[in-house]
């Protein structure tokens, strides 16, 4: 009989262990993978929507404005000498657009709390 109680401990302790692993992937995945590709998604069609004249950020944090775009480049101008510097649209961070957005998304969260 003693026997059989412990195995049963046993089996309840292993059941809420699973049910806790369960769990750490679940807030796994709300907090730190879905926010993720969320963003993701949301810089993918910042770039598939550039156009002549945006104004850019690249991953090296050059700035210009758009002078001309392909399926897979974008061309772009730096500062008043219009030098020219052509980029694959991986490259690109950010749009003043998108910068714009998330500074009103800031101001407006800072405002409600």
């Amino acid at each position: 009989m003693n026997l059989f109680l412990s195995a049963e401990a046993t089996g309840a302790m292993g059941s809420s262990t699973l049910i806790m692993i369960v769990l750490m992937f679940a807030v796994f995945y709300f907090f730190f993978i879905r926010p993720e590709n969320k963003k993701k998604k949301q810089v993918e069609q910042m770039r598939n929507a550039l156009t002549v004249g945006d104004e850019i950020t690249t991953i090296g944090a050059i700035t210009g404005k758009i002078v001309q775009v392909t399926e897979d480049t974008v061309t772009f101008e730096t500062g008043e000498d219009r030098v020219r510097i052509q980029i694959k649209k991986w490259g690109i961070s950010t749009t003043a657009k998108m910068e714009a957005a998330e500074a009103e998304a800031r101001a407006n969260k800072g405002r409600k709390k």
